[in-house]
């Protein structure tokens, strides 16, 4: 139940070269229309988007030298915000680390949303940049909710430059490159890169994303997905409150009756979700929440611009526009493996909502600590390496409890694929009047399986009687499956 902008949506990574941009129409719309294009059609609105021009940090990093005879203790693999955040921390604890990006200095690509309550936590609220004290949903034309919890778009070159300076105070070092593969010993592995380098480490972290660059699967993988298309655009003007963060839209009156697109969008609905900066700039994005298989984007895009029509909003200029498809659900990975992941190559997307920034980043510590306090230094103290640290790091990132809480978000994924719009909308206006301790522990992973069955019990209590008899019927099979799959979990 989030917006896909609070993913981190990798658009390259450091095992293979990212898919080639997007060919871009002219940029015709502004010349035809005079200063400002109104979007008659997706067409139009992606023909506004700006070529892509990716920002780099002006950084002196230091260097991995290849000719170094001992292996690294810690090579991450991915310059992703969980990869850094744990880079950071092992090295703070005095252990040697290597990151390895092919592009290190970039500055990460979208638009992060988080609940600044959880950025907070992390002693990370300096890198926001604009805070919404609330935010709204839209159930439909006749229902609206206001939330009291305060949202906040993170500030990704500041979080990205933060990140590196603890980096490289610490000792961090890096080397440009992608990952062609991994070789693992007994007691290290070698990381074999793209341009001939090899990188020796008793422990290497995947962090590439959805890639799932080296860490292994050995069940049949079919996520449902979450797609959206967004963009930041200046317009003549739009109707929304510029103190509110715009979470969820599920109106469809901007569909015009008896269309086609407005029977796709009834039996697979898609939301807007927008940050409003100003009167005359806003962030908006068409999400669909999850869908198996997928949306295709042109369907996206072609619901966005009817509904910025029906809004009256007029696009003047789109200072960048973004596409994202975002697995969510699916096995978790091979516990436990030789390479230990996080974040999105680890499973650790939110299979209900998307959600992953915020419980990557507070993850990361974890991991770290694992990893310091497992590893064998060398040095005379105990410690472990190879098959075995890995196992003992991967324990930590992965408990019992973690596990639990994954196969109940899964089993609302499950929920979620069945319902139609109106079954979303009624899903909404019962999840959204809970008490705030289960809506808020629900979206940020707070709430573990004894309180998750209570927000169960809650949800179906608060819920209409129509409501309550889709859940009934369409929540059979998942529950089964949830029950089955705990069950066979030895270890939980």
């Amino acid at each position: 139940m989030a917006a896909a902008a609070l993913l981190l949506r990798t658009h390259h990574h450091p095992c293979k070269p990212p898919p080639p941009p997007a060919a871009r129409a002219p940029v015709l719309c502004r010349a035809a229309a005079g200063t400002s294009a109104g979007p008659a059609s997706a067409a139009a609105l992606r023909s506004l988007a700006p070529p892509t021009r990716p920002e780099l940090l002006s950084l002196d990093l230091p260097r991995y030298d290849p000719s170094r005879a001992r292996p690294v203790d810690l090579a991450v693999v991915g310059g992703g915000p969980a990869g850094l955040a744990v880079a950071q921390r092992v090295a703070e604890a005095g252990l040697s680390v290597c990151a390895v990006d092919p592009s290190p200095a970039l500055v990460w690509p979208n638009n992060y949303g988080v609940w600044v309550d959880e950025f907070e936590a992390m002693g990370l609220s300096h890198c926001l940049d604009t805070v919404w004290p609330s935010a709204s949903v839209f159930i439909d034309d006749g229902r609206f909710k206001s939330l009291d919890r305060p949202y906040a778009r993170v500030a990704r070159r500041k979080l990205k430059s933060t990140m590196m300076d603890r980096c490289v105070a610490n000792g961090v070092v890096f080397h440009q490159a992608k990952v062609a593969k991994a070789v693992h010993y007994d007691a290290s592995s070698i990381l074999i890169c793209d341009d001939g380098v090899s990188i020796p480490a008793t422990i290497v972290l995947d962090a590439t994303g959805f890639s799932r660059c080296l860490v292994q699967y050995d069940k049949p993988y079919n996520p449902g997905y979450q797609v959206a298309y967004g963009i930041l655009a200046e317009v003549d003007g739009h109707p929304f409150d510029i103190d509110k963060m715009l979470f969820m839209d599920w109106r469809d009156s901007h569909l015009p009756e008896g269309s086609e697109i407005k029977e796709r969008n009834r039996r697979i609905p898609t939301f807007l979700y927008a940050m409003p900066f100003s009167p005359t700039r806003i962030f908006l994005e068409e999400t669909s929440l999850v869908a198996r298989p997928g949306l295709a984007m042109d369907d996206i895009q072609e619901r966005m611009a009817a509904r910025l029509r029906h809004l009256g909003i007029r696009v003047r200029s789109v200072e960048e526009d973004e596409r994202c498809v975002i697995p969510m659900g699916g096995p978790l990975p091979v516990l436990p493996q030789r390479v230990v992941g996080i974040g999105g190559t680890a499973g650790m997307v939110h299979p209900s909502t998307g959600y992953m920034v915020a419980r990557t980043l507070a993850t990361a510590p974890i991991v770290a600590d694992a990893i310091v306090r497992f590893l064998d230094t060398g040095n005379g103290t105990a410690g472990l390496a190879g098959d075995a640290l890995s196992a003992e790091v991967w324990k930590q990132l992965w408990p019992a409890k973690r596990r639990r809480q994954r196969e109940f978000f899964c089993f609302g994924m499950d929920i979620l694929l069945k319902l139609d719009l109106e079954g979303t909308r009624r899903f909404f206006d019962a999840f959204f009047d809970l008490e705030p301790h289960y809506w808020h522990g629900f979206l940020s992973s707070r709430l573990f399986l004894p309180e998750l069955l209570m927000f169960g019990l809650a949800l179906f209590g608060n819920a209409s009687n129509t409501s309550r008899l889709e859940i009934m019927a369409k929540g059979t099979v998942p529950l089964g499956k949830m029950i089955g799959n705990l069950i066979q979990d030895r270890d939980g």
